[in-house]
């Protein structure tokens, strides 16, 4: 049977097992294995033990007994503890306090709960006196009472609080710190504090120090289920099945007098990533103190403190200490290799770690910091691509607003949330009408269109606006899709909002459980959009600007070394194609035509060819449509000379094309010489009650040929007409919506058709490819037949979910964030990052029947989680050959791509994704 507990102390620092570091990691959890290690370092750590993960299990529930074999152990390890210190828990004239801290094997600062000065009752703190002073002994109680009653009793610290706010009102000094109540007050407040456990809880108080322990240690397992901990591990996708350890350490008290104290620094700055020691020190306290905010801590140095305030910083007020603390941390970042948070205390002017683990950082600092580590050799440069965030770094990129919690400690709260859409920050004026949105934007007015949904029709309006704003819709919505290929930000599917669009009244509602009034806005108000976040802030607030950053083209030079994936972009136009190229893709992997269709003389020639009844109506308008997308094509090649294009035939649904007001009605009457009423008649045949999977796709290819054979046809020809300007050019053609070999089949045997008939009448060739779309369920069962017929599969991952979940993209914003944040029913949303589970197995069912079909076939990604790190590392075990992402999230998948094949070449600190 496994170790139940793992005990470290000063006076023996060799191992006590042979496990190397990340499985105790995952047995005993983070904090236990930054202590266990450096206290084999001979670093100054109070001595402790360690309670594993599976022991916490039998106390999950909340009546749960304490068990015999688990009691056995802790009075193991407090012997041990006992035997290091010359204390005895319990011992009412030297008694041993201890804290019991949380530990899991993902750090979750301040998720989980603690409890400090366990051992004190009233027995005890005489022995506590004769050894620090009766003032010291009573603070020291008064903290373990209002602890120990919140965590472990279930007595609200609010009750402490009230308790401690009317003992400093009767002082005559309301605003006085905790650090300046007399003796005689806390004495009076430990009296308090008893008989209000006594009388809410006289079933556990109160209770032996033994059982203050087990209540304890049950407690801070317990804590794992906790509300808080649950959302921060949704946000982080934590899983809930890792669970937590426990650590129980010798207390040091920081709260001894004005040479003691409790700090927490970084090895650098964490902000920035500035090679300076950064941090906080507060005197005469203890840890809770310091990040509780009752009192203002201290800068650590001086250089880093307050103007006026340099001389109260640890560096001036105890060189020793400060000194001490300096080396330890230098020592502690050159062992971990990676920039550490620390955790300390000062007792009487000694120094003592109680933590350290890797610190948490931004994605600017955390750039900066990996890079450096390398160049000052104290990373490899594998270790330095796997420190960093993939998913974090596309924020680098583009202006920004202060984070949430920044904004939140200004008093800045959002009036609404709904999906981070497409990145940036848009500020502007409320606009409900596309038209009035155009016509403002082009008087240079900043512009931000706030609609229910948006439609093809609203494609200028999102153009000029400065961001978009959706009630409805997902982050594969139209408004979504289109606002990444603009580059324009956007919040989608903002579900507590109400369009009123007769009465120019948007109304923000409280969310479920709040009670607060809804807010109301009307045309013409300012707000601003976190497209990076999803938050809706009333007013203009002030954005950040995103900076260049050198380190990032060096971490990023360094991954491209190191990847096997190649890595392309989702782009439709020459400037997306070019953006692209300067963010480092190798080529486009989905170019989508049906954008190019949204102007207005395109949109039209479209609509003819679709409701034109005879072959003869619709010639003409084929022959514009095959001129107009060549010219956009040889764009595009010329533009991505020498690297493979993959262009989409047409994927949306008709039923999106179809006209709806009588000027566009108007249009196809008169471009397909028939009445009015018939062109009516025509377009509401069309109509469809669920067009995302009606006539689109691979369906309208088979059943409206004219239309994929003109795109055909302006392929090949734009690309015999690029090839010889002496550039390379590499075409794939891409068949979307497949789910039946047969439709495969058909349209492969097309375009070969029509490549060689093209290249009789132009007199060159050029190589291509041929590709389908596996983006149906069905598609990947029968990816056998499939793959027969054609060079390449591109995963089209985000209507694989849609499919495979059963779930409307563009209205999943009303119950997938109760999902994931509230119920726990998802681990993650699936349209961000990949069900490896479902989706997952359905990429590997059709990868393996593809390949043994066809050996060559090549694997490609398109969808969203073709940019996010979780799912690259998914595709990179896979096998899969590159990944096509926006542009925003290129330079994630250059550095996901980098360290997902670090991973599967073993790398020792490529166990867990970063983040």
């Amino acid at each position: 049977m496994p170790a139940l507990i793992y005990s470290f102390d000063s006076t023996r620092r060799e191992p006590l097992t042979d496990e190397p570091l990340d499985a105790l990691r995952e047995r005993f959890g983070g904090k236990a294995v930054g202590l266990i290690e450096m206290t084999r370092l001979g670093l100054p750590v109070p001595p402790g033990f360690a309670i594993s993960v599976e022991a916490g299990r039998a106390l999950m529930g909340p009546d749960a007994a304490f068990p015999d074999s688990l009691r056995d152990a802790v009075r193991e390890g407090l012997a041990g503890v006992e035997a290091a210190t010359g204390l005895r828990f319990g011992d009412p004239s030297a008694p041993l306090l201890v804290s019991v801290r949380s530990g899991a094997a993902a750090s979750m600062p301040g998720m989980l709960d603690s409890v400090l000065n366990v051992g004190l009752d009233s027995t005890t703190r005489a022995g506590l006196a004769a050894q620090g002073g009766a003032r010291f002994a009573l603070d020291a109680h008064r903290r373990f009472l209002q602890m120990f009653g919140d965590v472990a009793l279930g007595v609200s610290r609010e009750v402490f609080e009230q308790l401690i706010s009317a003992t400093k009102t009767r002082l005559g000094s309301p605003s006085m710190t905790d650090a300046e109540l007399d003796e005689d007050a806390l004495a009076g407040l430990v009296q308090s504090f008893e008989a209000t456990l006594g009388a809410k809880r006289a079933d556990l108080f109160p209770g032996s120090p033994q059982s203050q322990l087990e209540l304890a240690i049950a407690s801070v397992y317990r804590s794992w289920n906790n509300v808080r901990a649950r959302r921060y591990r949704a946000l982080q996708g934590i899983s809930d099945e890792l669970g937590t350890a426990c650590v129980v350490q010798a207390m040091v008290f920081g709260n001894r007098g004005s040479r003691s104290g409790a700090g927490v620094a970084f090895t650098r700055n964490p902000s920035t990533g500035e090679r300076a020691l950064y941090g906080e020190f507060l005197a005469n306290a203890q840890g809770e103190d310091v990040v509780a905010g009752s009192r203002t801590p201290s800068s650590l140095t001086s250089a880093t403190a307050v103007p006026g305030r340099e001389d109260r910083s640890l560096e001036r007020t105890d060189p020793e200490a400060f000194a001490l603390v300096q080396s330890l941390a230098d020592q502690l970042e050159t062992h971990f290799r990676d920039v550490q948070d620390i955790e300390f205390t000062v007792e009487e002017g000694r120094v003592y770690l109680l933590q350290t683990r890797s610190a948490k950082r931004t994605a600017e600092a955390s750039v900066r910091i990996a890079v450096a580590l390398a160049d000052e050799g104290r990373a490899s440069r594998d270790e330095a691509l796997l420190m960093v965030d993939a998913n974090a770094i596309a924020t680098l990129l583009r202006t920004r607003l202060p984070s949430p919690e920044e904004l939140l400690a200004r008093g800045v709260q959002p009036v609404a949330t709904g999906l981070a859409a497409s990145p940036g920050v848009a500020v502007g004026r409320i606009v409900f009408d596309p038209e009035a949105a155009e016509r403002m934007a082009a008087e240079g007015q900043d512009v931000l269109l706030v609609r229910r949904d948006t439609t093809a029709d609203d494609i200028v309006a999102m153009k000029g606006a400065r961001g978009i704003l959706t009630a409805a819709g997902g982050l594969t919505s139209h408004a979504a899709v289109l606002s990444r290929a603009l580059g324009k930000c956007c919040v989608a599917g903002a579900s507590t909002l109400h369009v009123d669009y007769a009465a120019g009244v948007l109304t923000a509602r409280p969310r479920r459980g709040s009670d607060a009034s809804p807010r109301t806005f009307r045309v013409g108000d300012t707000l601003t959009v976190d497209g990076s976040t999803g938050r809706v802030y009333e007013g203009a607030l002030d954005v950040v600007a995103a900076s260049t950053l050198p380190e990032l083209d060096t971490l990023l030079a360094w991954a491209d070394e190191r990847r096997h994936m190649g890595v392309r972009a989702n782009a439709d136009t020459p400037r997306d194609v070019r953006a692209a190229q300067a963010f480092g893709a190798e080529g486009i992997g989905l170019c989508r035509t049906e954008h190019m269709f949204f102007a207005d003389e395109r949109l039209a020639a479209l609509r003819c060819v679709v409701l034109a009844s005879e072959e003869s109506e619709r010639e003409r308008w084929v022959g514009r449509i095959e001129a107009m997308q060549r010219g956009d094509f040889e764009e595009i090649f010329h533009a991505m000379a020498g690297h493979p294009v993959t262009i989409r035939l047409l994927d949306l649904p008709l039923h999106e094309f179809m006209p709806r007001d009588d000027a566009s009605l108007a249009a196809v009457a008169a471009g397909l010489s028939v009445p009015l009423r018939e062109a009516k008649r025509r377009a509401g045949a069309r109509a469809e009650v669920n067009p995302m999977i009606g006539h689109r796709g691979v369906r309208v290819g088979l059943t409206i040929p004219a239309i994929y054979r003109a795109q055909i046809r302006a392929v090949l020809s734009a690309a015999v007409a690029v090839a010889r300007s002496g550039k390379g050019v590499f075409p794939e053609l891409l068949v979307p919506l497949t789910a039946v070999g047969e439709e495969v089949r058909r349209v492969a045997e097309a375009v070969r058709a029509i490549a060689e008939e093209v290249f009789t009448e132009q007199g060159a060739r050029v190589a291509y490819k041929v590709g389908t779309m596996i983006e149906l369920p069905r598609a990947c069962l029968v990816a056998g037949d499939m793959a027969q017929h054609v060079e390449f599969f591109s995963f089209g991952t985000n209507d694989l979910t849609q499919t495979a979940f059963g779930i409307s993209r563009d209205d999943s914003a009303h119950f997938l964030p109760a999902y994931v944040d509230e119920l726990g029913v998802l681990p993650q949303n699936p349209f961000r990052t990949l069900d490896i589970v479902g989706v997952g197995e359905l990429i590997q069912l059709a990868i393996t029947r593809g390949r043994a079909a066809n050996p060559t076939l090549e694997l490609g990604v398109c969808g969203a989680q073709g940019g996010e790190a979780r799912s690259i590392q998914f595709f990179a075990e896979q096998g899969v050959d590159y990944v096509s992402c926006s542009l925003t999230r290129l330079v994630v998948a250059r550095l996901a791509t980098a360290q997902a094949a670090l991973r599967l070449a073993g790398h020792p600190r490529g166990g867990a994704l970063a983040g």
